[in-house]
């Protein structure tokens, strides 16, 4: 599942371009702190929040997006909710 996420991360970063990240697209993520993990040490999954902030950037570049490409911004814009679930309830997962 981890793998799936972050390779669903890496398409969107890849099918998006350099152009779709432009300035107005860079708005504040709400991207889950590190939270310390056993003896204080640093969270162990920091390849899952880096998915999570890469999707964030893609679903906003995707929802600012001049026009709709018949179709498939919406589709994509679904699927990179469903990876921003999907690493999110890894990120649970981990902790229980």
């Amino acid at each position: 599942m981890k793998i799936k996420a972050i390779g669903i991360a890496a398409a969107a970063s890849i099918l998006l371009g350099t152009t779709a990240f432009s300035a107005r697209a860079q708005t504040p993520t709400t991207v889950p702190a590190p939270t310390p993990g056993p003896h204080g040490k640093a969270e162990r999954h920091p390849e899952i929040r880096k998915a999570i902030h890469a999707l964030v950037n893609a679903q906003n570049a995707l929802q600012h997006a001049s026009h709709d490409f018949g179709g498939h911004r919406e589709k994509a814009l679904e699927h990179t909710q469903q990876a921003l679930l999907e690493c999110q309830a890894a990120l649970a997962a981990d902790r229980k």
